[in-house]
């Protein structure tokens, strides 16, 4: 295996331009064998990285040496990039956001507990980000973090519907003019996009029902988002995802929605917008009763991310 070295120097009293390189290095997740020497595996996006490391270190007066190294005298290299100790922090993290989800009946404490749960995905994101050698550490981590990702979709939306395999079969728009849709009652982020999306870019004269219960659901109606309907999760999407795909619904923009919307509903890779987004929509269902009145304000919000997403693929 081939490693790329960094050997640096700086003159004493460059205290800002020690950090900075230390900082970066830190972000690239290389390893120290000594002071001023750092090394990562050989690859191009390591080279290009360090390269610009060394570029800074002889901007600001200092020597920035880059080299290979290989061969069986650095087969121990692999051991400086041991993360499991930052996995386990990590997991200790995730099973504390267990316990506190197992007492977070109010909604106050909900918020928190979710606030957490997305930074859990976040320092796991960036930590898996930097970990060249990824093993059971990551592994275990991940699933704990999927698992309580998973909890607390439950406890924020009683009924969330279980995944099915596969992909959804494509529909014409034209078929499906007109007719009755039904979902869960006091609908949640997939639920309000699915709804959003039916009278946008599907359905435009959708009859909307929103049911106590899916048992509740007219054997004529349009079911999505709960077990067993015509439109829910399935194949790693979300039941909005599921609709795009159904009817071929594409663009930059509707993608960049959805994958804000998958976020939001099932964890994942976080947009800048997630936090931001949540709380708005979160704050909109606490304030309004009338699930008719909180489709109507929460299609404004997706207009307007439409909107912004659109001016920024053009762009």
């Amino acid at each position: 295996m081939l490693w790329t070295l960094l050997i640096l120097t700086l003159p004493t009293g460059h205290a800002t331009a020690r950090m900075r390189a230390w900082r970066a290095l830190k972000l690239l997740g290389a390893a120290v064998l000594r002071d001023g020497v750092y090394l990562l595996p050989a690859h191009a996006g390591a080279q290009a990285a360090l390269q610009a490391v060394a570029a800074d270190v002889r901007t600001s007066g200092g020597a920035a040496h880059l080299l290979q190294a290989g061969g069986d005298d650095a087969a121990h290299f692999a051991s400086l990039f041991d993360r499991a100790a930052e996995f386990g922090q990590l997991l200790a993290g995730v099973q504390q956001a267990h316990a506190a989800l197992a007492t977070a009946a109010l909604a106050e404490r909900m918020d928190d507990t979710l606030r957490q749960v997305r930074k859990l995905r976040k320092a796991f994101t960036q930590l898996a980000a930097i970990d060249h050698f990824p093993g059971a550490a990551q592994a275990q981590a991940g699933a704990a973090l999927q698992a309580l990702e998973a909890q607390a979709s439950r406890l924020q939306s009683p009924g969330e519907p279980q995944a099915v395999p596969g992909a959804p079969p494509r529909l014409q728009a034209a078929d499906f003019q007109g007719r009755t849709w039904a979902t869960r009652a006091r609908p949640w982020v997939d639920r309000l996009a699915c709804a959003w999306l039916i009278r946008r870019h599907i359905d435009p004269q959708a009859r909307l029902l929103w049911l106590a219960s899916p048992n509740d659901c007219p054997a004529d109606a349009l079911g999505f988002d709960f077990d067993g309907a015509r439109f829910s999760h399935q194949g790693g999407r979300v039941s909005m995802e599921t609709l795009m795909d159904s009817f071929g619904l594409a663009g930059a923009a509707l993608r960049r929605l959805g994958d804000l919307v998958h976020f939001l509903d099932a964890g994942g890779v976080q947009p800048p917008e997630a936090g931001g987004i949540e709380r708005l929509l979160a704050g909109l269902r606490d304030s309004i009763p009338d699930d008719d009145a909180l489709l109507a304000a929460a299609s404004l919000v997706f207009d307007g991310l439409l909107a912004a997403f659109q001016t920024d693929a053009a762009a």
